[in-house]
């Protein structure tokens, strides 16, 4: 699969994700996400502001679906989503629902890892029950906790090898990347770069002289895509 770059909008307000979405576009950044922080705020508005400004670009509604999946999907298709995101705790017949509306919808599913006790055990059980991509993700509280305690902090990068190596999907890593480990990951097989937003610019291969957003994210595009060709193709159309 060609590499990707895709920004999480992970802001509370339309306004202020437009304008970041406006300067990702203008930089490179492939697709767009309606963060789970925006997807809370502003639930479908948020999406549905997101298609209207941006017409071809895809977008994902990361709305971490525990149940309800069927209806939650079509919410999200219907508001302009191409992507929605379900989690692997999720009960099967959560994630048959996903599927079925992402049949149903012409949209893709996204699995989501986090909280599995076996992550590289999740990741396959996401992509069995039917999952078009897979998130390997190490979430906030977890990482914050282990940390607090004086624990080495996870991360993805610990296991994304095996969770690649596991699936035949393309895999994205998720939680706790610094800009240029997140630029790293198609290194690792991971084909899908994400990049948090608002943006800590704290790698310094990425820092600009002036601190400039616009002119950092085009200097991560232009490396991610330079990879090319990542892992596994990319799943066909429902």
């Amino acid at each position: 699969m060609r590499t990707i770059v895709q920004i999480s909008l992970d802001l509370t307000s339309v306004p202020e994700a437009l304008e970041t979405a406006e300067v990702a576009m203008r930089s490179g950044v492939d697709w767009l996400e309606a963060g789970t922080p925006l997807i809370i705020a502003e639930g479908m508005h948020g999406v549905r502001a997101l298609r209207e400004r941006f017409p071809e670009v895809p977008i994902i509604a990361d709305l971490k679906t525990m149940d309800g999946g069927y209806l939650e999907a079509e919410i999200m298709a219907q508001a302009g989503a191409t992507h929605v995101v379900v989690m692997a705790l999720a009960h099967a017949e959560t994630l048959h629902c996903l599927v079925k509306a992402g049949r149903d919808f012409g949209i893709k599913v996204m699995g989501d890892n986090l909280g599995c006790e076996d992550m590289v055990a999740g990741a396959k059980r996401l992509e069995d029950l039917g999952c078009d991509f897979v998130i390997h993700h190490i979430g906030y509280d977890q990482r914050r906790g282990i940390a607090a305690r004086g624990q080495r902090m996870p991360s993805p990068l610990d296991q994304l090898r095996e969770v690649v190596a596991a699936v035949g999907v393309p895999v994205q890593a998720v939680g706790g990347l610094t800009l240029e480990q997140a630029v790293r990951t198609p290194e690792y097989g991971a084909p899908l770069v994400v990049l948090g937003a608002p943006l800590t610019i704290d790698a310094d291969a990425f820092k600009t002289a002036t601190g400039d957003l616009a002119s950092s994210l085009r200097l991560i595009c232009d490396k991610v895509h330079s990879y090319g060709d990542v892992g596994p193709a990319p799943p066909r159309s429902h």
